[in-house]
Parts: structure tokens; C-alpha cells; sequence
């Protein structure tokens, strides 16, 4: 039975952290669209739910604690680790089986962890006889940073720790959305930014329903009016409000821009072609501040090596003083000792000598 025969959708929502796609899946689920049970509740972070089956969540996480890649990894090698531990365990056979089991005819899974395995969500949604459509929330990486420190630093970090966390988080947005965008070429897909989600949801979620052929209904409230607030924005920073090397900032903006192209065009052809050129500029650039990292590093290990030597050595000595001090206190009890045995001793036998006379 092919996906088209099936007449059951699933409807993958990804994207960055803190891009949205709860906001994304929930707006799904508002308008009649099954998300599998159990799912995870709502949290601190996100109150009004994150719409996220169990069964996805942790079968991310074991994937990716697994091939050792954070949900957020900067690291162009990461998708490689990913590709290989799916491989090697079998994963695409076991996402299969879980699809198998979905009924509904109208499926929403949302994991931002799925853009590391969209090859796998296809193969196996099709060896499951599911017609798989991508859907990915955009939102803009200076925004995303502050997202996530407002969620998960904000307030317990030194200016410098900010600065590192930052940088490290702008290039995760960047290599997470080269992967999303090319893990997803070829399949039915659409691009979709928060913002126009939450100022106009019914423009927004028309356009994807037409690129997706979802045939959602728009009429009416929904409920989605008072659920996507515009307040839930919260973070809304620029590059002004962020410190980066130049390099990742330009190449940040220009994915976004590209990706910009792809809400109105999934299948725009320049698009993937630029995007190319832009992992091949990050990859050069990462391994360069790989290079600069490890040798900072090394350094940092030998001073730390010699630190640890020193302290070492300090304590020896302070232990070799406290010990010579304690055999000094023993000798002197010793001839203490031996001199009070001796006045004993002549005070004894001055007695005895008395006795006897």
C-alpha cells in the first residue's frame, strides 16, 4: 500500500528550540489534527502545552544521547554521528512501527529533535504506508538566542558566559537549519515564520494548508485567536542586542533570508543551491575556530597542569613541615621524659640511701 492509497497524514513539525513549533503543532491540534497519546505536559516554559507524543520525545532523546549531538549542536559533524547511530541501531524500522500504529487520518508529531533524522521519518513513513508532509516553524536566530536565554540563562550568567553562549547558539540556529532544509528537499514541505503566525494565523496556516494540500479549515474561531497571543513573543532581540564574530552573523542573516524565499516557495531551485554554498563558508569557518579552540585548550591544559603541579608540590612541602614539627614535639617529649625519669630516678634513690642509714 503506498502513502497515497493510506489516506493517513502526518504532518512532521520541526525547527530550531524556541522557534515556535509548539505554538505550530498546537494551532494543528486546534483545528482537528490528532496529536498520538500520550503527550508531554505543559511546563513552566511552556504553559499553554508543547503538543509533543511521549514516545517521539524520548525516542529523540535516546537518539541523540546515543550519537552524542545536542538538540541545539553547531558541530557540521553532528548530522554525520546522527545518520550512523540510526544506521547501526535500526531506527528507521522502529519509527515505522510506531507510524503503523497511528490510525487517526490526521496525525501532527512535532519534535524539534526530528530535524536531525528527516531522512529517516521519510523511509520509514513510507515503509509504513504514511503520507509524510514537513512542516518547519522559522523564526529569526537573534530571537531564538534570546529565547533560549531568557528560558534557560537569564540571569546566571557573567557578560563574558553570555557572550560564549550566544555565539555557540547562533551557530547551533544555523547548522540546525542547514540540516532542516536539506533533510527535507524532495519531500512535501513547508516553511512557516512565527511571526506571521501570531499576528495573522489564518493568512499563515492558509499558505502551508495550500503547499501542504492539508485542507484545514479556516472558517471560524478555533479557539486559535486567544491561543496564539502575540504575548508569547517575548524575546524579539536583533543583531544589534548580540555580540558575534561577523562571519557567523552574515551567514546567519543570509540563511534566514534564503529560508525566508522557501515560505513563499518551497521548491524555489536557487534557494538549496545558495544554501550549499553557505554550509560549505560555516564548515570552513567552524573548522577554523575548532583549530583556534584546541590550541587555546592546550594551553590552558598546561597551565592548568603546572597550576596542579604547584599546588601539588605546596601541599608536600606544608605535609613534610607539619610532620617535622611533629617528630620536633615527639624528640622534645622524649627528653622530657627521660630528664624527669632521672630526677626521679636520683630523687628515689636519695630516699633509699636515707632509709639505710
Amino acid at each position: 500500500m503506498t502513502s497515497e492509497q493510506s489516506g493517513h497524514t502526518v504532518v512532521l513539525v520541526t525547527g530550531s528550540m524556541r522557534s515556535g513549533t509548539s505554538s505550530l503543532a498546537g494551532s494543528l491540534k486546534h483545528l482537528g489534527w490528532h496529536v498520538p497519546q500520550p503527550e508531554v505536559p505543559a511546563s513552566e516554559r511552556n504553559a499553554k502545552g508543547h503538543f509533543e507524543p511521549r514516545w517521539v520525545i524520548e525516542f529523540h532523546k535516546r537518539l541523540m544521547r546515543g550519537a552524542l549531538v545536542r538538540p541545539s549542536d553547531g558541530s557540521p559533524r553532528a548530522l554525520e554521528r546522527v545518520e550512523q547511530y540510526a544506521a547501526d541501531h535500526g531506527l528507521e524500522a522502529e519509527v515505522a512501527d510506531w507510524l503503523a500504529t497511528q490510525e487517526e487520518p490526521a496525525v501532527v508529531v512535532k519534535d524539534p529533535h526530528a530535524a536531525w533524522l528527516l531522512p529517516v521519518w521519510r523511509a520509514a513513513a513510507e515503509r509504513a504506508g504514511r503520507d509524510l508532509r514537513i512542516l518547519t516553524a522559522l523564526r529569526h536566530p537573534a530571537e531564538v538566542v534570546g529565547s533560549q536565554d531568557r528560558t534557560w540563562g537569564e540571569g546566571r550568567r557573567t557578560d563574558a558566559e553570555r557572550r560564549v553562549k550566544e555565539t555557540s547558539n547562533t551557530a547551533a540556529w544555523l547548522n540546525v537549519a542547514l540540516v532542516t532544509e536539506a533533510g527535507s528537499r524532495g519531500a512535501r514541505r513547508a516553511f512557516i515564520r512565527y511571526d506571521d503566525l501570531l499576528v495573522d494565523w489564518r493568512t499563515a496556516l492558509g499558505r502551508v494548508s495550500r503547499q501542504l494540500d492539508l485542507g484545514l479549515d479556516l472558517e471560524g474561531d478555533h479557539g486559535l485567536d486567544e491561543f496564539l497571543d502575540p504575548g508569547m513573543r517575548r524575546s524579539q532581540l536583533t543583531w544589534d542586542d548580540i555580540v558575534l564574530p561577523d562571519w557567523l552573523r552574515d551567514l546567519s542573516e543570509e540563511t534566514w533570508q534564503q529560508l525566508g524565499v522557501l515560505v513563499d516557495d518551497p521548491a524555489a531551485d536557487a534557494v538549496p543551491e545558495r544554501l550549499a554554498e553557505i554550509r560549505r563558508h560555516y564548515d570552513a569557518h567552524y573548522a577554523e575556530a575548532v583549530a583556534v579552540s584546541l590550541d587555546e585548550a592546550r594551553h590552558r591544559e598546561r597551565r592548568g597542569t603546572a597550576a596542579g603541579a604547584a599546588k601539588i608540590r605546596g601541599r608536600l612541602r606544608a605535609e613534610r613541615a607539619r610532620r617535622q614539627a611533629a617528630e620536633a614535639r615527639l624528640g622534645e617529649g622524649q627528653r622530657t621524659k627521660r630528664l624527669l625519669g632521672q630526677i626521679f630516678g636520683r630523687s628515689r634513690s636519695g630516699n633509699r640511701d636515707a632509709t639505710s642509714s
